[in-house]
């Protein structure tokens, strides 16, 4: 990987696996793991929720700009799991591909409405139609995801540990 690119950098629709495959990930390379939902949790000392209650999506977009700057400057060697609208701004998208390689972990919208059901913790699937929902948002999303992607990985019918071993080789044939 070229030097500007130390970083793995997850990205994808809600439920696509982000956090857990780049926990394992970043055990399995011995590289440090961030979330930028956490980050950014601490940052504002606000739940992801109520930033979005309290002072909407845009707000939380201009906060995700800043999370992506402050691991900018202090994030090397990481496996980063990003929060599924992230790459929607074109800024965070060249942000993204400035930290590291970007990698799309896509599934399809069964599979995501499989591992989304029930949750009640995502504010953008709050409402009378969560499948609905997630078919309009991965329809618009999904070029944003290509776009930004440097590789893809389909999830569908793969372990946390399969995704990891592909995404660990991909990483060492290109080093």
């Amino acid at each position: 990987m070229e030097k500007k690119k130390q970083n793995i950098i997850l990205i994808g629709f809600m439920g696509s696996g982000k956090t857990s495959v780049g926990r394992r990930l970043s055990e399995r390379l011995h590289y440090q793991f961030a979330d930028t939902d956490q980050w950014l949790e601490e940052k504002a000392g606000y739940s992801i929720p109520h930033i979005f209650s309290e002072k909407g999506e845009e707000y939380f977009r201009d906060l995700e700009t800043d999370v992506l700057l402050d691991m900018q400057s202090s994030l090397h060697w990481s496996v980063i799991s990003t929060g599924g609208g992230l790459p929607v701004r074109k800024r965070n998208r060249e942000l993204l591909r400035e930290m590291g390689h970007v990698i799309y972990l896509k599934a399809s919208k069964d599979t995501l409405v499989k591992r989304l059901s029930g949750d009640t913790t995502r504010p953008l699937l709050q409402g009378d139609d969560p499948i609905g929902r997630v078919e309009k948002l991965l329809h618009a999303r999904e070029p944003i995801y290509e776009e930004a992607a440097h590789e893809i990985i389909v999830t569908d019918h793969r372990s946390i540990d399969e995704i990891a071993e592909i995404i660990g080789t991909m990483v060492f044939r290109e080093e």
